[in-house]
């Protein structure tokens, strides 16, 4: 892989994965249309790496905090919401966690060569997005969210593994549609990330250490993980201070329009 390969699809991976326009989505149809080969497993494991890496340094302290309340007791009953918000992410991330092991790869055989599929996943989930912003209550607090709430948008969650869909996006969709303000569905989005990140860089390490690192890959992998990690880490703070003002209508319009291009490439036989 070429160092300049690497570096863009850093950029594409720190931005696409953070913002609700799927980073699926985008690193499989943007190789194609430019004739790249395929990254690989080296690369796959540093775009993880350094997407988790970005997260986790944003939010280190709400992290940080977390592991120390999270033996504060999540069945008391008079328990606060910081006590168990720890658990919630936990157990929200369990289904995701069953889904990745079991439907990954049946899912990428069946979308992945699919460029049609993915652009109207993108279509449909970005329209799904407009309509929880549109009629999602936006009142609901991150800290009281309930321990229901907090697993339907881990099950939500499970549908990112389907390219074209954004495991921030549907997130951020299921946030709003139980009722929490824009900026707390952005921030539990984000920490529910953190444990699938973090495993699916894990397990794919795994796999790389059994492989081993392919000869030429170790800067372009270096490169992919620091390029994605600052970007990402930019983008995590541009949409937390923009769904403090702002709707999330331009990342529907986004989706919808990149579908629609994708969609007539497709059926034009110049997207294959």
């Amino acid at each position: 892989m070429e160092l300049t390969h690497a570096v863009l699809l850093g950029i594409i991976q720190g931005a696409t994965e953070v913002l609700p326009i799927s980073s699926s989505g985008h690193l499989i149809l943007i190789p194609r249309v430019l004739g790249w080969p395929e990254s690989g497993l080296t690369f796959d494991v540093a775009l993880h790496l350094g997407t988790f890496i970005a997260i986790f340094y944003y939010f280190r302290r709400d992290v940080m905090a977390m592991l120390k309340d999270c033996m504060g007791g999540f069945f008391q009953d008079n328990a606060t919401g910081r006590l168990r918000l720890p658990w919630m992410i936990v157990l929200a991330s369990v289904p995701a966690a069953l889904a990745g092991k079991t439907l990954e790869k049946p899912i990428e055989m069946i979308f992945r060569s699919s460029p049609l599929m993915i652009s109207f996943m993108l279509i449909f989930f970005g329209l799904v997005l407009g309509f929880a912003e549109h009629y999602g209550k936006k009142s609901v607090d991150i800290a009281t969210i309930s321990l229901g709430h907090a697993l339907l948008v881990g099950c939500f969650q499970c549908l990112a593994l389907v390219p074209g869909v954004s495991r921030s996006g549907i997130t951020i969709t299921a946030a709003l549609l139980v009722g929490l303000a824009r900026t707390d569905a952005a921030r539990f989005s984000f920490l529910l990330s953190l444990p699938i990140v973090f495993g699916a860089a894990l397990l794919k390490g795994i796999q790389l250490a059994g492989h081993g690192i392919e000869p030429g890959m170790a800067m372009p992998m270096l490169a992919g993980i620091l390029v994605s990690a600052v970007t990402g880490y930019i983008s995590v703070a541009f949409l937390l201070r923009f769904v403090q003002s702002r709707t999330i209508w331009p990342f529907v319009w986004y989706r919808v329009a990149l579908g629609v291009v994708i969609m007539l490439l497709s059926l034009d036989g110049i997207l294959l």
